[in-house]
């Protein structure tokens, strides 16, 4: 809201970034920096084309390499820069690195467990989601902060860090954001401006977003 306390109908549009190979193989990425297959380019490519329609009026992403290309092909079709945050970087998550689905819960089956329940788990040793969502969620409020009234972020970033800060954003607690299910490649979420605060329009989205009809506008 602006100092008058009205709603300025800003939009941020949280990105997952395209295919890796480690995505591929079901292999925990985190924050190692893996880069983007072909397809993801693909993806990226594609997911840009859509965006762009948006006419957003800046770009955050973190610095790993696979969300930098992802957002570089939006940057190449609006003319805006990209601003890279380390701060929007995956979950570390230690020990878990690199390890496959299966090796995880062979491995870790009782940390596992434990974090799909919704407990604070620190994966492998790394971060909390908590952690994630506290370095993660003020970059992209300091970026909507600075958009025009009606302005949209994008903000290309990792699935796990995407629902964190989702979750944060709309005020949920933090044992339920599991609950807003993960993003597929180089789809995206929409929140929207109101009132009451930020509003989860869309979620896990590959098309343009449309206007709500009926009694929920």
């Amino acid at each position: 809201m602006n100092g008058t306390g009205a709603v300025r109908n800003r939009k941020i549009v949280l990105w997952r970034h395209g295919q890796t190979a480690w995505n591929l193989e079901r292999r925990f990425q985190g924050s190692t920096d893996i880069p983007l297959t072909e397809a993801g380019l693909d993806q990226a490519r594609r997911a840009a084309r859509l965006l762009a329609a948006l006419r957003p009026d800046a770009i955050l992403a973190s610095d790993l390499q696979r969300t930098a290309a992802t957002a570089a092909e939006l940057a190449a079709l609006t003319g805006l820069d990209v601003t890279h945050d380390e701060g929007l970087r995956e979950t570390y998550a230690g020990d878990w690195q690199g390890l496959t689905h299966e090796e995880i819960v062979a491995r870790y089956g009782d940390q596992y467990a434990a974090w799909k329940r919704g407990e604070p788990v620190r994966r492998g040793g790394g971060e909390l989601e908590t952690e994630v969502a506290e370095r993660a969620a003020p970059v992209v409020e300091r970026g909507a902060e600075k958009l025009p009234d009606d302005g949209t972020l994008v903000v290309v970033s990792h699935g796990g860090t995407i629902r964190t800060t989702i979750g944060r954003l709309i005020g949920l607690p933090s044992h339920t954001w599991e609950a807003l299910g993960g993003l597929s490649n180089c789809s995206w979420s929409v929140l929207g401006e109101t009132v009451r605060g930020w509003r989860l329009l869309e979620h896990n989205a590959g098309s343009l977003p449309e206007p709500v009809l009926g009694d929920d506008d």
